[in-house]
C-alpha cells in the first residue's frame, strides 16, 4: 500500500529544456565572454533567439548525446554536467599553451575568474581549436558514476597536460563559476542575487524563470495533486532544482497550495547539508539524501539523513516518481517503490535502460501515476 508519493520535477512535472538551454549557453559564455575566458568576445551577447540557443547548444552538447550519457552515468544536476563539459574544454585549451610551468601552476591551485581571464589571456592570438564532440570519444571508459566522471576528469587532465596534480576532480571554485553563470542565464537579473547570494557578474540576462514548460497539461497535474491528498497520501518533492526555481513555478502553476513546503526538499537542502558534512559529500542524487529528507517532512535533522540505515523500515510503503537512473537508484537504495516517466530528456528511448535495470513501473506519463497508487492503495 502506498501512503507517500514523492515527485522529481524536472523531466516528471517541468521540461529540462530550458535547463539545458541555461546549461549551454553557460558554457558558451565562460568560453567567449570577456568576463571569463574571453576567446572570442564577438560569439556572445546576452539575448539569443531560440534557434540560436538551439544552434548553441546541439553544438556544445553535440546533438545532447553528451547531456544523454551524463544522466546514464546517473549524474543529476545541470551544475555538474556544466562543469564536466566547460572543464574538459578547459583542459583541452591548456594542451594549447606553450607554458608548462604556468599550466602546472593554474591546474594545481583554485581557478576562479580571475584565473580564467589569466588563461584567457595567454591564449590571445593563437588559432584555437575547440571539438565538443571529443567528450564523447575521451570519457567513454570513465566509471559510470559521478565520482567515476569527476575522476576521470582528473585524470584525463594530468595525461593530456603532464601535471602531477589538479583540481579538476574537485567541486570547487571553478565549479562554483559555473553555477553562477548558470544561474544568471536561468534566473535572470531579477532574481539572480536572491538564488545565489551573489549579484551577476554579466547583466542583462532575462532568464527563463518565467518561461516554464510544463510536461502535461496544467489542470490534469493539479487533479492528479488534489486527488493523492483527497485518497490520504501524502504528497512531497525531492528535485535537484534550487528552492526559488522551484517554488516560484509551482506557485504560479497553481500547484503549491497542494503541498507542505516541509516535504518540498531541493538542491538548496542538499547544498547546505554538504556544507555542514563535506565528509559525507556528495549529497544529490543518487545519493537518497533528498528523498530521506523529504520523506521525513524535514522533521530529521540534516545529520540523521545522512546516516539513515538502507533499507529505510516500511520502504514500499513510499513510491518515488522520477525519469533518470538517479531517482531508480535513489528508490532503490532506500527500499521504495519506483515509477519511471518517459518524459524526461531521452523521451520514451529510455524505457530499455529502466527496463534493463528492472524498474518497477515505467509510465508514459506523470498522469498515469493517479490510476498506478489507486490500483495500489486498494
Amino acid at each position: 500500500m502506498i501512503k507517500t508519493v514523492l515527485f522529481d520535477v524536472d523531466g516528471v512535472l517541468l521540461s529540462e529544456e530550458r535547463y539545458f538551454d541555461a546549461s549551454a549557453l553557460t558554457v558558451w559564455e565562460i568560453l567567449y565572454s570577456h568576463n571569463y575566458l574571453g576567446l572570442n568576445a564577438e560569439k556572445f551577447k546576452v539575448d539569443y533567439s531560440d534557434s540560436e540557443i538551439e544552434e548553441i547548444r546541439n553544438l556544445v552538447f553535440e546533438q545532447d548525446l553528451v547531456l544523454k550519457f551524463q544522466k546514464s552515468c546517473g549524474l543529476n544536476a545541470n551544475w555538474d554536467m556544466i562543469y564536466l563539459t566547460l572543464a574538459y574544454q578547459l583542459v583541452r585549451l591548456l594542451e594549447q599553451v606553450n607554458n608548462s610551468e604556468q599550466v602546472a601552476q593554474w591546474v594545481s591551485n583554485e581557478i576562479n575568474r580571475e584565473v580564467l581571464m589569466e588563461i584567457g589571456k595567454s591564449l590571445s592570438g593563437k588559432e584555437i581549436k575547440l571539438d565538443f564532440a571529443t567528450f564523447l570519444d575521451d570519457f567513454k571508459h570513465s566509471e559510470r558514476t559521478k565520482e567515476g566522471l569527476f575522476n576521470h576528469l582528473d585524470y584525463l587532465a594530468k595525461e593530456k597536460l603532464g601535471v602531477e596534480k589538479t583540481v579538476f576532480g574537485e567541486i570547487g571554485e571553478l565549479w562554483s563559476t559555473c553555477e553562477h553563470v548558470s544561474q544568471e542565464w536561468y534566473v535572470g537579473d531579477r532574481h539572480v542575487l536572491a538564488s545565489t547570494g551573489r549579484p551577476s557578474v554579466q547583466k542583462g540576462k532575462k532568464g527563463f524563470l518565467s518561461a516554464e514548460k510544463v510536461l502535461a497539461p496544467t489542470e490534469e497535474i493539479a487533479l492528479l495533486f488534489e486527488a493523492l491528498k483527497t485518497a490520504g497520501i501524502t504528497i512531497g518533492i525531492g528535485t535537484g532544482r534550487p528552492e526559488l526555481e522551484t517554488i516560484e513555478p509551482f506557485q504560479y502553476l497553481g500547484w503549491l497550495k497542494y503541498f507542505d513546503v516541509n516535504y518540498i526538499v531541493t538542491a538548496d537542502d542538499v547544498l547546505a547539508a554538504e556544507r555542514a558534512f563535506p565528509d559525507a559529500t556528495p549529497l544529490s542524487k543518487p545519493n537518497p539524501f533528498t528523498y530521506v529528507k523529504a520523506l521525513s517532512g524535514k522533521k530529521k535533522t540534516d545529520q540523521e539523513c545522512i546516516v539513515e540505515k538502507m533499507p529505510i523500515p516500511n520502504g514500499k510503503e513510499t513510491l518515488i516518481v522520477g525519469d533518470s537512473f538517479a531517482d531508480l537508484l535513489a528508490a532503490r537504495k532506500m527500499g521504495c517503490t519506483f515509477a519511471a516517466v518517459l518524459t524526461g530528456l531521452s523521451g520514451k528511448g529510455a524505457r530499455a535502460e529502466f527496463e534493463k535495470h528492472h524498474a518497477e513501473y515505467i509510465l508514459d506519463s506523470v498522469i498515469d501515476i493517479k490510476e498506478l497508487v489507486m490500483s495500489l492503495v486498494k
